[in-house]
């Protein structure tokens, strides 16, 4: 029993003062909506975290996961093997594509989906009889996590020198310009293990564009690096496929999947690894050094399976695009507001770019934008010098219609006081 009177939980990426607040504690979720202590619904433009693509409270899923906990209620992967791994293993392959891709992997988190990914292309070099190649390369902007492999490789500045995270072995690159990247390759590319990129930046809902996804296919061809797609959040239909990075120009050696893998249900992650990476490690018969208590638990898996089976069911894909639609109206609509300087992304994965005088909204003030939307009834994500809107695939039409009156009543009182 707590006896100081502390409160007691450590909420992620916020200071203290904000802990407990009423219309931030959240006690229920339905469909597409969150009920929180404050007593009031608010319609989620979240997706709870990017995962929840199927809406809250699907009752296949949860009967799935409900008959796993009784059916074997844990199972693990160190050493061995069991049956629903196998099954979640091959769905996944599925979707992903089982000519390219020949094997899975599986995690807790996108973070730790990262790390392993790091390991495992540093030993397939190392089996290639080039131990010197450790170099990873991500995206300045770029988000992969926050555990100790994943902050160094995320490019955001994010307290790396604070916390001593070792990116010795990490370079960064600028997004917008490939010719950083081409001369990361000239310098250092025999060096260099793989690069790592989110088909969509995270932190700001930024696409990719086909001049970079072009070069990264180049510049893979002549340097030999692992391409690395990172789509823990694109992933599972957020920009109308089940991966962004099916229109590239040729696939990922490793593709990571996480957010959508369970509808948000299970802690999960799923590495999809190229049947030629597969055979460098089958042809030393080499061990990878990673295992996780609870990847892949059997009632993941059930979730994993259960998920899959409702993104066909629903049809996720093609809702997908009909909410995508219903996004460009919500945009359109705030154009002219006078916070609003602009809008990005893609499918139901989009930002709205705020500012004010021309000059962008520094991160404090996007926060402070984001509480009055929470109070006028929306949830939504914060970004650089934006918002993002990351709606499931559920949505109707007066659902997102609520969402963007939520979001002009909330811009509204922000304006008042930063146009004052």
């Amino acid at each position: 029993m707590t006896t100081t009177g502390r409160y007691p939980l450590w909420e992620f990426l916020a200071p203290p003062s904000t802990f407990g607040q009423p219309s931030r504690t959240a006690i229920r979720a339905e469909g597409t909506r969150v009920l929180f202590a404050d007593g009031k619904w608010r319609q989620c433009g979240t997706s709870g975290l990017w995962n929840v693509n199927l809406g809250y409270g699907n009752k296949r899923i949860a009967d799935a996961v409900a008959t796993s906990l009784v059916e074997a209620s844990f199972l693990p992967l160190f050493r061995t093997a069991h049956q629903p791994a196998i099954d979640a293993a091959r769905a996944v392959l599925d979707v992903a594509g089982p000519d390219h891709f020949g094997r899975v992997l599986f995690t807790t988190s996108g973070g730790t989906a990262n790390d392993v990914t790091m390991k495992l292309a540093r030993q397939y070099w190392a089996l290639h009889g080039e131990p010197d190649r450790k170099i990873v390369v991500g995206l300045r902007g770029g988000f992969h996590g926050l555990t100790y492999g994943s902050h160094g490789l995320t490019g955001e500045s994010l307290n790396h020198e604070l916390y001593g995270v070792d990116r010795r072995l990490i370079r960064h690159v600028g997004h917008e310009d490939v010719s950083e990247l081409v001369e990361l390759m000239r310098v250092e590319g025999s060096r260099i293990a793989a690069v790592v990129v989110e088909p969509v930046l995270g932190s700001g809902a930024i696409p990719l564009s086909p001049g970079m996804l072009t070069t990264l296919d180049e510049l893979r061809r002549q340097y030999g690096f692992l391409l690395v797609a990172d789509e823990v959040a694109t992933g599972f239909g957020r920009t109308g496929r089940y991966f962004a990075s099916e229109t590239w120009p040729s696939p990922p050696d490793v593709l990571i999947a996480s957010k959508g893998l369970t509808n948000g249900t299970c802690a999960a992650a799923a590495v999809a690894v190229s049947h030629a990476v597969c055979e460098v490690f089958e042809r030393a018969d080499a061990v990878l050094t990673y295992g996780e208590t609870q990847a892949a638990a059997p009632s993941t898996c059930a979730a994993i399976l259960a998920t899959i089976d409702e993104m066909e069911r629903l049809e996720a894909l093609k809702r997908s695009e009909a909410v995508s639609t219903y996004l460009d109206g919500l945009l359109a609509g705030l154009a002219d507001h006078p916070l609003v300087t602009g809008d990005g992304g893609v499918g139901c994965f989009r930002a709205l770019k705020l500012g004010v005088n021309g000059a962008p909204l520094p991160f404090p003030v996007v926060i402070k934008v984001i509480s009055e939307v929470r109070l006028a009834g929306a949830l939504l994500q914060p970004g650089p010098s934006c918002v993002q809107l990351i709606p499931a695939f559920v949505n109707e039409r007066e659902d997102v219609d609520r969402l963007g009156a939520a979001i002009r009543t909330g811009l509204d009182r922000a304006a008042e006081t930063l146009l004052a």
